[in-house]
């Protein structure tokens, strides 16, 4: 998620005819919905921004091809149990994982790693909306790849200040006034 932006409805709907490694992208075709007296369904993101393609760096690629050997051995061991959804991130029989239950396993890791547990995993698609900005990649091309409908959502709601950026900052007003040397 930190990789591509992806809302946590939107990983756990992802599919793998939705992944090209290959090509290193990935279509955000679905959410995953869990309704009351229903298992879950399949729904169409929010607004019609929300479809998009989003292009994989080479450690989120990686990983999913790690994860793809993880499932093949899953199904193994759930031998007739297991359900060929073709989820990338089912759970144990293939059905797709509940967002309450990833909540809480990302609490825990949180623990694990010495991090605050106070974040949640949507604050990691916060993170990638701040570290690509840091990064200078437009605004609009954030958005896009957010799946924002809105420009004043990515800027006003995402876009979160790193100390590097106010070292920057510093640095490019020093810039305008420069010190003065000691023979001056």
């Amino acid at each position: 998620m930190l990789a591509s932006g992806l809302r946590l409805g939107e990983a756990l709907a992802l599919r793998w005819r939705d992944a090209d490694l290959d090509a290193k992208r990935i279509r955000v075709e679905h959410t995953l919905e869990h309704l009351r007296r229903h298992p879950w369904r399949l729904t169409e993101p929010k607004s019609a921004s929300g479809r998009r393609t989003v292009p994989l760096i080479g450690p989120a690629v990686a990983t999913l091809r790690s994860q793809r050997a993880r499932i093949a051995a899953l199904r193994l061991a759930a031998g007739p149990a297991w359900n060929d959804l073709d989820f990338v991130f089912p759970s144990a029989v293939g059905t797709p994982l509940d967002g309450p239950n990833v909540y809480h396993q990302f609490k825990k890791l949180l623990v694990r790693a010495g991090l605050p547990s106070s974040h949640r995993p949507h604050d990691l698609r916060h993170s990638t909306a701040t570290y690509r900005l840091a990064a200078g990649v437009p605004a609009r091309v954030v958005m896009e790849l957010l799946g924002h409908s809105q420009i004043s959502l990515t800027l006003n709601t995402y876009s979160h200040v790193l100390p590097a950026m106010l070292e920057d900052a510093a640095a490019r007003l020093e810039s305008v006034f420069p010190v003065p040397s000691a023979r001056q």
